[in-house]
């Protein structure tokens, strides 16, 4: 507890030094500012490290700070306060800011991590896609209307029935053309030694 209160009260090292360099500071003198940080910087850096325990966070906010002290410093009353105090609120605001935001992403890491497939859907074997090339390559080599019914019958899921509706021709003709283009496609898509088999 006293090593605590020790590195979070920065000592008192006020006098006309630090009241003209506060004065510096707010009319915007940048020597001044570097003056600042080469005094308050390694304050400012312990205290973030301690409550973040990340060296990289800890100087992510370390600079933050100095950033808003810079673009602040208009807001910067020494009757409320020296600067060090002034710098020390600002770093734990600093802090809290980076805790929140660590405690986002670790929420949101969580959350794909939940949401991620659990496997990716499996690839079709490569057997099933030279099939399909082959059917694809003879469907286009049969005549337009059977290549128009069997298209409509197995990409559309239609029945005859909705074919003929569909397209207007009598559902004898949609059966006819359908019976025709598969007579053709299982003709020459068949294996050649298949018909002894049947």
């Amino acid at each position: 507890m006293t090593d605590r209160a020790a590195v979070a009260t920065p000592a008192p090292r006020r006098g006309p030094a630090d009241e003209d360099l506060a004065a510096r500071l707010v009319r915007g003198d940048e020597h001044a500012m570097t003056a600042a940080y080469a005094r308050w910087g390694a304050l400012v850096h312990g205290l973030a490290l301690r409550a973040l325990g990340d060296v990289a966070e800890a100087e992510d906010v370390t600079q933050q700070v100095f950033l808003a002290v810079w673009r602040g410093r208009a807001g910067y009353r020494p009757e409320r306060g020296p600067l060090s105090a002034w710098l020390v609120g600002i770093t734990r605001r600093k802090i809290a800011d980076a805790l929140a935001a660590r405690t986002r992403r670790a929420e949101l890491s969580a959350r794909m991590e939940r949401e991620r497939p659990t496997a990716l859907p499996a690839a079709p074997p490569p057997e099933a896609v030279l099939d399909r090339l082959c059917v694809g390559r003879e469907m286009a080599l049969l005549p337009e209307a059977q290549r128009l019914v069997l298209r409509m019958a197995f990409y559309d899921d239609l029945s005859q029935s909705q074919i003929a509706r569909r397209t207007g021709l009598p559902l004898g003709t949609v059966k006819s053309h359908a019976r025709r283009g598969l007579r053709r496609l299982r003709h020459r898509l068949a294996p050649p030694d298949a018909a002894q088999y049947e």
